[in-house]
């Protein structure tokens, strides 16, 4: 079988108000904005991934399934930035045994989980620098 791969990751949400997901996801996390195709906004949360949030009239009813992770070695700095902006935090960041992660967690304007996150572990940084080359 011949080796396919992927050039990009799109992961796409359903919201009520494209505006105030606007101010969250382009305003608060700062992700620049790639393409408005009116009823959905696709911004770059790191290098090849992206986030898609389109307005729909009814979205998804259970939200707690869906978790939207960024990692970042910075979960601190995060953390201090986004308690300025009057959301709804978890917790203050921890460490995850169970998983060897720092993280904590937050909602997004529409109820969406939001993780910010470390990983601890040797072999998911072996693994990045893998996918940079």
């Amino acid at each position: 079988m011949k080796d396919f791969h992927f050039d990009q990751q799109i992961t796409f949400i359903s919201v009520r108000d494209l505006e105030i997901s606007s101010e969250f996801y382009e305003g608060v996390m700062g992700f620049p904005l790639m393409l408005d195709q009116g009823n959905c906004r696709i911004v770059r949360t790191c290098k090849g991934g992206y986030l898609g949030y389109c307005l729909k009239e009814n979205p998804l009813p259970n939200k707690q399934e869906v978790i939207l992770t960024f990692i970042t070695s910075e979960v601190d700095e995060w953390y201090a930035h986004l308690m300025n902006k009057n959301l709804q935090i978890d917790h203050e960041p921890k460490i995850n045994p169970k998983y060897d992660i720092y993280h904590f967690f937050l909602k997004d304007p529409d109820g969406y989980l939001v993780e910010i996150q470390q990983f601890k572990t040797r072999e998911w940084e072996e693994g990045g620098k893998k996918e940079d080359n």
